[in-house]
């Protein structure tokens, strides 16, 4: 091996299949004891009640969160129509709703269309998102009145899968910050009833889908480096730069190189492939390190 070659610490991803009951945050704790006490952060909470897709980032990588949380994600969701609950799920109380519409499938994939492209949604109470410092969830279990602002979501596909009322279940695919139980709330709503998320199952994060997702049971300290993913995969989005064994030792001492990329990001990487380091432009026809994963 070249002299030369860059010294990269452990760095990469997990893509974890996280068991419905658990806590995101749970699942990083006991992925950090496995990588023998190295940083990890999760790219985007999955609710206790939600399984699926967890994607992990370790040491270094942790600075790839914000590019994992920007990838589309996919789901399958699961309503029961005709009831209505304070969470838009079955986490919390729920109440039937007195005479309520009974709609076909033919309605229900009808009413789909509307919710296709750009919408305003407007998230659930119950929810991580921070209303005047403070987690909306804590507000509301307190009792506290809500109001949660409207966000713009895109929903990139929204499919019936399977119907025998009250269950419905259906196949969703969508942009960052999307709630999937609030879709459901407004789906049945636009049809006069009402709707709460009995199970969820996020099925993919970009190219990170369920079915190549590791079980939790199996990363342990001795196997930990098998389930560790290249920190590559979470810039699919990004053109890749070359770098030679020169232009990665102006790399590690932050310096500029040449790019002539007309793009406003790069991941560098080295002849073997591996992630160096996230540029962008510095100067005219000059690329500098954002994210330096290099010693």
């Amino acid at each position: 091996m070249n002299q030369m070659t860059p010294s990269l610490p452990t760095c990469g991803l997990l893509n974890i299949d996280k068991p419905s009951g658990m806590s995101s945050r749970a699942v990083v704790n006991r992925m950090e004891r496995a990588a023998g006490k190295i940083k990890v952060g999760h790219a985007g909470t999955l609710d206790p009640l939600a399984s699926g897709v967890l994607v992990l980032c370790v040491g270094p990588a942790t600075r790839l969160i914000d590019y994992v949380q920007r990838m589309p994600k996919a789901y399958r969701a699961t309503f029961l129509l005709g009831q209505s609950s304070p969470s838009d799920d079955v986490e919390s109380e729920c109440v039937s709703i007195v005479a309520a519409p009974r709609p076909t499938r033919e309605e229900i994939e009808q009413a789909t269309k509307p919710f296709l492209g750009d919408i305003e949604q407007r998230p659930p109470a119950f929810s991580a998102i921070k209303i005047k410092g403070q987690r909306a969830y804590k507000l509301a279990r307190r009792g506290d009145e809500v109001e949660m602002p409207l966000r713009r979501v895109r929903i990139d596909a929204f499919d019936v899968v399977e119907y025998e009322y009250p269950k419905l279940v259906v196949d969703i695919a969508c942009g960052s910050g999307t709630y999937v139980r609030s879709l459901g709330r407004d789906l049945a709503v636009s049809l006069g009833s009402g709707a709460v998320m009995s199970e969820l199952v996020r099925t993919a994060i970009g190219s990170f889908t369920v079915e190549a997702a590791s079980n939790l049971e199996e990363v342990w300290p001795e196997s930990f480096p098998k389930h560790l993913l290249p920190p590559l995969q979470a810039l699919e989005s990004l053109p890749q730069l070359r770098l030679d064994d020169l232009q990665i030792e102006e790399v590690r001492h932050g310096r500029l190189v040449d790019c002539n990329l007309a793009v406003d990001e790069v991941a560098a990487v080295d002849s073997e492939g591996r992630l160096i380091a996230i540029m962008i432009p510095r100067d005219t026809g000059k690329f500098g390190p954002k994210h330096n994963f290099i010693r």
